[in-house]
């Protein structure tokens, strides 16, 4: 069936299908670790218990996403080999280097404090675990940071050299790979991104607690530190994705002008367009609906300044409008809304209603998903906008393929779509299941086997099992009585075997 496929759109679609998944826990759990350590840093500060209840609420939450988001990006690092060897081969000598930097330095710092951020509570001090969970946020801010710049070199390459061979080479100065023109603002842009996506689930979760108890004091903590961060933190983002638009149109002006829907060029001033129908065979946009001269004043600041448009830009050279116009809508627009919720919440917290609006707590609800939904269309924006290259004007993206079939190809994304949807599907539910428990005072936050680490060596109890050999059931009584039948002490006082902790009594030694 896929004999006349397009072996490179079924491996532009795969790498979409994989990382559209995985792009959707990091941006979870980047905000959500840093919000772990504000509640955590919060109970330190005021003693009070309900950040700790709320801590070990979303604890549970975050080792769930974090996992997820681990497991479902160790797939992309093998399309690299498999689907886009080519560009394994010729960007390696500056991506392999900083993909390197990520996993030795934020991996290592979140693998090295999660576990005892998960499990060390009872086992730590209360300052050294804080600094354990302040430590994975950290490192979740730093995987962000190697990753984003990765990918803001391909949008805006410099400080490469062409080597003999094809391949792209390191300059003489690495800060100027990593720190490329367009790296801060992106970094900026998707950090905060990230960070209202939180805030917006963690309120949705609020939200929904309030509607069945608008008594639950932990509900109404969630609620209003999550109205918080909207109506400070989304006016922040609006303005950091003006910035970023403009460096765009700077490095970029074909993305900027396929997101504008700009087909023509506009010497006297260029409209708005709010809403249309992309026509890339006419070279139009149909059914415009646009404010006159606003675009000019957004991106130039200058209501008659000229803006160019894609009649400039050889037929070869366009992305895809259609997909780019859209996707560009769709997280301008979930911005604002997050920028209405916000101030909103603001009015109803001038009233003193802000836990009791229904309203607004069903807005909040209905928009707990609307930040993973942005960073999606964020991320399509960026990705599609940069076609028909995958190193911006260096690379075509129909030259970094690998040389493979389209069966090939599609057999792997049919596996893809089969199982991510399985597995991370029920992780996804599960994440909902423990959303939809109220948090209560006592929470327990991530709990450990209850029988431990499997045993190599000497004695595995078991509930049901019978060690001993005597027919009964495997509890203690019968291994005692097991123990003074191989001592010949029956009738004198049983000897504990597993001592006072459900171990082995190694008192007087055990021979191991």
């Amino acid at each position: 069936m896929f004999e006349n496929a397009d072996a490179l759109i079924l491996a532009r679609i795969q790498f979409a299908f994989t990382i559209s998944f995985h792009f959707i826990f990091p941006a979870f759990s980047i905000g959500l670790a840093s919000y772990l350590a504000v509640l955590e840093g919060l109970w330190l500060k005021t003693g009070k218990q309900l950040y700790l209840d709320l801590f070990k609420y979303w604890l549970k939450i975050f080792a769930i996403a974090f996992a997820m988001g681990v497991v479902s990006g160790i797939v992309m690092s093998y399309q690299f080999g498999t689907n886009w060897s080519v560009f394994s081969d010729r960007a390696g000598p500056v991506i392999g280097p900083l993909m390197a930097y990520e996993v030795l330095t934020a991996f290592f710092l979140e693998a090295g404090f999660l576990g005892v951020m998960l499990f060390g509570m009872e086992k730590v001090g209360k300052k050294l675990h804080f600094a354990a969970t302040c430590m994975v946020a950290f490192g979740t801010f730093i995987s962000a940071f190697w990753i984003l710049s990765v990918n803001s070199w391909m949008q805006t390459p410099v400080g490469f050299e062409m080597g003999a061979n094809g391949q792209f080479l390191p300059g003489p100065s690495w800060w100027d790979i990593v720190f490329n023109p367009s790296f801060p603002y992106r970094l900026v842009h998707t950090v905060i991104a990230a960070y209202l996506t939180t805030a917006f689930v963690v309120g949705g979760v609020g939200a929904w607690h309030l509607l069945k108890d608008r008594t639950s004091a932990h509900a109404r903590k969630m609620f209003s530190m999550a109205m918080w961060m909207a109506a400070l933190v989304a006016p922040i983002q609006i303005f950091a994705g003006d910035m970023h638009g403009l460096n765009t149109l700077e490095h970029q002006p074909q993305k900027v002008m396929a997101m504008e829907g700009h087909y023509e060029s506009h010497p006297d001033g260029a409209p708005l367009y709010l809403f249309g129908i992309p026509d890339d065979r006419e070279q139009r946009l149909d059914y415009a609906v646009g404010i006159p001269k606003a675009s000019s004043l957004i991106l130039k600041h200058d209501l008659n300044a000229p803006m160019a448009g894609l009649d400039t830009i050889p037929d070869d050279e366009q992305p895809p409008v259609a997909i780019v116009f859209w996707s560009f809508r769709i997280m301008v627009a979930i911005g604002f809304a997050m920028l209405g919720i916000g101030l909103w919440s603001l009015l109803a917290r001038y009233r003193k209603r802000l836990y009791d609006w229904k309203l607004l707590h069903r807005a909040a609800v209905f928009m707990a998903p609307a930040g993973f939904v942005a960073v999606i269309a964020g991320w399509i924006t960026t990705e599609v906008g940069r076609q028909p290259y995958v190193i911006y004007n260096v690379l075509r993206t129909a030259d970094a393929a690998s040389p493979l079939a389209a069966p090939a190809v599609a057999t792997s994304l049919l596996a893809f779509v089969i199982v991510y949807f399985f597995v991370f599907g029920i992780g996804t539910w599960y994440i909902l299941h423990l959303m939809r428990s109220t948090p209560h005072t006592g929470e327990k936050g991530v709990k450990r086997g209850d029988t431990g680490p499997i045993r190599t060596a000497g004695f595995t109890p078991g509930p049901t099992q019978d060690p001993t050999g005597s027919g009964g059931d495997g509890t203690l009584a019968d291994r005692n009585k097991a123990a003074d039948r191989q001592e010949g002490t029956t009738g004198s006082k049983p000897v504990d075997l597993w001592g006072d902790r459900g171990q082995p009594d190694r008192r007087e030694g055990d021979g191991q």
